[in-house]
């Protein structure tokens, strides 16, 4: 579905994000801003990517199949 009023690229929310919700990002040219309509998140486009970028440590193992020798010695 196409929204009016979205940058070059489909930013998610970084705000949402970090809560499990997978919202777009809008951006207001006049400001040069991003904005989410949900939570009332404003940045700029490298706020928006660092941010972003904080929010990826919970999905950095996502892909990492554990065995059972790697959960006995987990948190040691």
């Amino acid at each position: 579905m196409a929204q009016a009023g979205k940058g070059r690229l489909n930013y998610r929310c970084p705000s949402c994000f970090m809560r499990d919700k997978d919202l777009d990002l809008f951006y207001d040219r006049e400001k040069q801003e991003y904005y989410c309509l949900r939570c009332q998140f404003t940045g700029s486009e490298e706020e928006v990517i660092r941010l972003t970028d904080l929010c990826r440590y919970r999905y950095k193992t996502m892909l990492h199949r554990f065995t059972e020798e790697e959960f006995e010695h987990f948190g040691d």
